[in-house]
């Protein structure tokens, strides 16, 4: 079949059936078989000018492994992916494909775009799940003596680390949680992203020499001033952004509130949907989320599976300026979770015993476009309202945690708590470099780890001019 005669449309993602798959915490979408792979594959145009490279942060060489998988070649496939992307079976599941790499496929223009976040998975899993167990494990380089420290293990941080340990660095990453893997462990939850995926990714960096260290917090444990006295030669930031934001509106203090971050940090790293864990979440009948991102979205799906009847997303504009994902929120929709959009939360209700029985909620309407380019929502008068909910989850949005920024004299950081550092990574201390949400803010796995590999450029290049 001719390229101009293939089907305008992407092949269908199987999945778990929404009825079922609120209730548990298995992955919803089920993957590629080969056969699909291959036929999705032979969609690509394989353009001259390759538009979905410069829109993916970290130039995976799409049409080169695309191709590699249209002639069923998936371990080729694999390599290509692999030498630009250390997290492919991540990025393959929570990308945002659809306003990158897909948004500039040329595909698009007629009908959908290649299923390009799709087929990256679909490598990815092939390739653990069949590559020889006694393979020699690739991207190990000659130590080249010099010593670097990451703080944080999350995205930024585990890209950056590969990327110097390939160099012949000497790396260590030191996380705070008692697990590695950051905001890919604790924050997004089983149903997106298995946990097995990702401590397999961190146990090939191990393998390669990556020492990982846990239960180190950085500015308390020890400072990044006495990490150079220990003798590393440069530090990369990548932290995170986990300082959860609330609205500070009456009744925030209340039982029954949790940040986002406590609650899928309890559910996903602590294991609260399973009986042999002894993680507390109260058992709440209704929930109401607050927000409107992929946080929102998770959150909300997970009060679903651990019981609540009724979940509401509560957001303050309508939705066409939700900023969630389009799949996430269509996921969201298919489980039930009931969206009251154009309205905000004034105030926690709480009954005498301190526990949640409500949340009282204004009505909004959108005005001229604000700063964000999104129309200003406008309060309602006299539209109060009351919703019987048991339980909320504040998902508005996470700042830099401020203790490396107290800790470290001379550390430039933003009005809102971001570490200011240029487009490669460096900040306002001599070798310390820094990179994704704690730079940023709150934002993508795949922006973090184009961060975590641009950092790692810039140290090596620091490296070399300081000590050759």
């Amino acid at each position: 079949m001719s390229k101009a005669n293939m089907s305008p449309k992407k092949n269908p993602m199987p999945e778990q059936e929404p009825k079922v798959r609120n209730k548990n915490f298995s992955e919803v979408a089920l993957g590629y078989s080969p056969e699909t792979a291959m036929d999705e594959a032979r969609r690509c145009l394989n353009c001259k000018h390759k538009p979905c490279v410069s829109g993916c942060p970290v130039n995976v060489r799409i049409p080169e492994f695309i191709e590699q998988v249209a002639i069923g070649e998936f371990e080729k496939a694999f390599e290509i992916i692999n030498s630009t992307n250390a997290l492919p079976a991540v990025c393959g599941r929570v990308c945002p494909q659809e306003s990158q790499c897909e948004e500039k496929c040329v595909r698009a223009v007629k009908g959908e775009s290649v299923a390009i976040g799709r087929l990256e998975r679909f490598v990815a899993d092939y390739h653990r799940e069949n590559a020889p167990s006694d393979k020699e494990t690739v991207g190990c380089a000659l130590r080249n003596g010099h010593r670097i420290a990451v703080i944080g293990s999350g995205p930024a941080g585990l890209s950056c680390a590969g990327d110097l340990n390939r160099l012949g660095y000497e790396v260590t990453v030191f996380e705070a949680f008692h697990k590695a893997g950051g905001v890919l462990v604790y924050g997004i939850p089983e149903f997106r992203l298995p946990k097995d995926i990702v401590q397999k990714e961190i146990d090939e960096l191990s393998a390669c020499g990556v020492r990982f260290e846990t239960n180190a917090v950085i500015g308390r444990a020890i400072s990044i001033d006495e990490l150079f006295e220990e003798g590393y030669k440069a530090v990369f930031i990548g932290s995170g952004a986990g300082l959860p934001q609330f609205m500070k509106i009456s009744g925030e203090n209340l039982l029954g509130v949790y940040s986002a971050n406590e609650y899928l940090t309890r559910i996903n790293l602590m294991k609260a949907y399973l009986p042999e864990y002894e993680t507390p979440i109260k058992p709440a009948r209704r929930v109401a989320v607050v927000g409107g991102g992929n946080v929102a979205m998770d959150s909300a799906r997970c009060a679903k599976r651990m019981g609540a009847e009724e979940v509401y997303i509560v957001y303050r504009r309508s939705m066409q300026e939700l900023p969630a994902r389009r799949e996430e929120v269509h996921h969201a929709m298919e489980e039930e979770i009931i969206f009251k959009l154009l309205n905000n939360p004034v105030a926690v209700l709480g009954d005498d015993k301190g526990m949640v029985r409500g949340l009282e909620c204004v009505e909004m309407q959108l005005g001229e476009p604000d700063e964000s380019g999104r129309r200003r929502p406008v309060e309602v008068k006299g539209s109060n309202f009351v919703l019987d909910v048991d339980a909320v989850i504040i998902a508005i949005g996470t700042s830099p945690n401020p203790l490396i920024k107290s800790t470290t004299e001379g550390l430039e950081v933003n009005k809102k708590g971001c570490i200011i550092a240029d487009e490669g990574g460096s900040t306002s201390r001599e070798g310390v470099f820094a990179g994704g949400d704690a730079v940023t803010g709150a934002a993508t796995v795949i922006l973090a780890m184009g961060a975590g590999k641009k950092a790692a450029e810039s140290i090596d290049e620091y490296i070399k001019s300081k000590y050759a």
